[in-house]
């Protein structure tokens, strides 16, 4: 027993060194930052560069200092490296069968031309991504502004979304930024740090008054720290900034355009609260990380002279999902059953007393002639 112990107990404090180090030591593929306390306060030209309005000025000719930031060497570099106990087969494996209770309790859109112009649309920005797996890009039918990428490369755009962007150009960035999440392995990285915390607990409640009593209570009561797929930390969100506007360079979209399509959101719901569904109003950038995005733009990607912004294709796809959406929101409201109140129920209740009389108003009856003889 002793001899089993020790040996769970060294599996666990590894386990828990591992954990450690993956919390304590900052990412390596994230870009360095600067310490903003010392940083300089922007001069009032600067801060009208960086509000949004206008294009963030490029540099003819950038310098890479590596890899991660030579947009030439994407689809070469070591993006989604790190800790993690899953192999890319699992991580497929696993996306697989979260896409199935995501399409199991969400109806899809199955227009070819909607479906297929999106499809086209990211599996083009897949082409110019770090992506290591294939992805299945799919058109969800909700009016939430929204998109989210599973493990494994399974992709949802809502319709919302697309009708919201203004421009192909943003609703790339958004593609984009999702795309980056499963190229960087966010969701799996996130589910190895909690099966390594999870790990890190076995020595606390071996060696408490429970011993192994206590491991099997902690076993039966499934006690797992929740991980998600889809929230990310701070620094993961930034890194898919990064390299989210890099793809979209690749592609030949302004990458500017991922800035504004968050800064209108966010002016939206300022001047319109709840205009953004709770699931959607914690994931558009926060101004830090608009300004940060805005300064990688300007010293990483170097200026080109034209940029795809938007096409006439986008706005032709826009119309018919549009059309569709009313279309369906009609057929809805004429199959969704209606309410009466109570007055207008006590209205069509008969009044008469004769036993003959039928309780349907609607059904004729027959009246014998008041000069009739029996």
């Amino acid at each position: 027993m002793q001899e089993i112990l020790r040996h769970t107990l060294k599996l666990a404090l590894v386990g828990a060194l591992v954990a450690g180090s993956a919390f304590a030591a900052p990412q390596s593929q994230d870009p360095p930052s600067q310490d903003p306390a010392k940083t300089p306060p922007p001069t009032q030209q600067q801060s009208q560069q960086q509000t949004g309005s206008q294009p963030v000025q490029q540099k003819d000719t950038v310098t890479p200092k590596n890899s991660k930031e030579d947009v030439e060497a994407i689809g070469n570099r070591s993006v989604g490296k790190g800790v993690n106990l899953y192999s890319l087969e699992r991580e497929i494996s696993l996306g697989k069968q979260l896409a199935q209770e995501v399409e199991r309790s969400s109806k899809l859109i199955d227009d070819p031309v909607v479906t297929e112009y999106v499809n086209r649309v990211g599996q083009n920005l897949v082409r110019n991504s770090d992506a290591r797996v294939p992805f299945t890009i799919k058109v969800i039918d909700s009016d939430e502004v929204n998109a989210f990428a599973l493990p494994g490369g399974f992709f949802y755009v809502n319709s919302g979304l697309i009708l919201r962007a203004q421009e192909e150009s943003e609703l790339a960035g958004v593609m984009a930024h999702e795309i980056s999440h499963v190229c960087a392995r966010h969701g799996t990285k996130n589910a190895t740090k909690g099966e390594l915390m999870q790990l890190a607990t076995i020595p606390l409640i071996l060696l408490g008054p429970g011993g192994w009593a206590g491991y099997a209570i902690y076993q039966g009561l499934n006690l797992a720290i929740p991980v998600t797929y889809l929230k990310f930390s701070r620094d993961a969100e930034r890194e898919a900034d990064y390299l989210g506007i890099q793809y979209m360079y690749k592609t030949g979209y302004d990458p500017n355009s991922y800035v504004t399509f968050f800064e209108r959101i966010q002016a939206d719901e300022k001047r319109r609260p709840g205009t953004i569904p709770k699931v959607f109003s914690t994931h558009p950038p926060t101004p830090e990380r608009i300004e940060n995005t805005q300064k990688e733009i300007a010293r990483i990607l170097p200026a080109r002279q034209e940029y795809i912004v938007t096409t006439s294709e986008f706005d032709t796809v826009k119309a018919r999902l549009r059309n569709l959406m009313f279309s369906r929101k009609v057929t809805d409201a004429k199959d969704k059953p209606t309410l009466r109140t109570k007055t207008e129920q006590s209205k069509k209740q008969p009044t008469s007393t004769d036993p003959s009389s039928t309780s349907d108003d609607d059904r004729p009856t027959l009246k014998r002639r008041p000069d009739s003889q029996p």
